[in-house]
């Protein structure tokens, strides 16, 4: 009787021992999880620009449900094709998260051209829309103004105004900066676009000007670069001088979390087939994948 006591305390000893070295282990994976949710913050949409696609831009539609892409940068719909687009959407499994939006900022009718657009954002769950803005003749000051009375209306539809990476409101990290300030609206942000740094800047990077301006950024566009001033070379992701790993980093570190949209743009006189697009767009993503911080 004594001798099979020993032996039940011995398994009861040996199973405790166990049972706490099995919750200590859960423990330890729990807080690594933790610690790795930490250092990279939550997934961002990774999102491709359908105009991308060119001429081949139907084919996009099942291309990116085969690609396992899920969300979608597009032009805004006008209201009579909302019903239809968004049931194109939904039969491809893509979820649009900004639209590219279009209205003259050299009129004093930018704001009213742009409400009906804010509108169709608001009615397909769309927080930002996108804004190649170029005031032409007016002077600075009644631009801002113009972008200013947007921000306003934009406010009333939950929708944000994200200007490109263009001359000459935003050009670069300085001049987004200035543009920004002058708004002074919380409606009315940047889309910082990676590859337009070098393209309409010289002797900097876009990592030196996403410091300057990351924190009025709203929307990122991942698109890669030759670095060759004014020259049209938008190659694949990851094949040119864009510093990617050190973008996603600095974004990480402010806390950005907004959308990452990628657009790949090509070089200027060569024709690419369909199916050179599509791998084009298919390698693209896949590079930003092998950061390791998209869904």
């Amino acid at each position: 009787m004594k001798r099979t006591f020993v032996c039940l305390r011995g398994v009861f000893s040996g199973f405790l021992t166990l049972s706490i070295a099995l919750t200590l282990l859960l423990l330890a994976g729990g807080y690594a999880t933790a610690q790795q949710k930490d250092a990279t913050g939550e997934p961002w949409p990774l999102a491709v620009r359908i105009m991308s696609y060119g001429k081949y831009e139907e084919a996009a539609w099942a291309h990116l449900q085969q690609i396992g892409v899920k969300y979608l940068f597009m032009a805004v719909p006008a209201p009579a094709d909302v019903e239809a687009v968004s049931a194109k959407l939904k039969t491809h499994g893509l979820t649009p998260v900004v639209f590219r939006g279009s209205a003259d900022l050299s009129k004093d009718t930018f704001a009213q051209e742009l409400e009906p657009q804010f509108a169709t954002c608001q009615k397909m769950g769309v927080q930002y829309l996108f804004l190649s803005a170029k005031r032409g003749e007016s002077p600075k000051e009644a631009a801002y103004e113009r972008l200013r009375a947007a921000g306003e209306v934009a406010k009333k539809y939950g929708v944000i105004i994200a200007l490109e990476t263009h001359p000459d409101l935003g050009t670069n990290g300085d001049v987004q900066i200035e543009t920004m300030k002058a708004v002074n609206h919380p409606n009315v942000r940047v889309n910082f676009d990676t590859a337009n740094i070098t393209y309409y800047n010289q002797n900097t990077t876009a990592v030196d000007e996403l410091r300057k301006s990351i924190g009025l950024v709203a929307t990122v566009e991942f698109k890669d670069h030759s670095g060759a001033f004014e020259t049209w070379e938008f190659p694949v992701l990851g094949q040119g001088v864009v510093d990617f790993p050190a973008v996603v980093s600095m974004l990480r570190e402010q806390g950005y979390s907004g959308p990452v949209t990628l657009e790949f743009e090509g070089t200027k006189g060569v024709d690419l087939t369909e199916e050179q697009t599509l791998k084009a767009i298919a390698d693209s993503v896949a590079y930003a994948r092998s950061i390791g911080v998209f869904k």
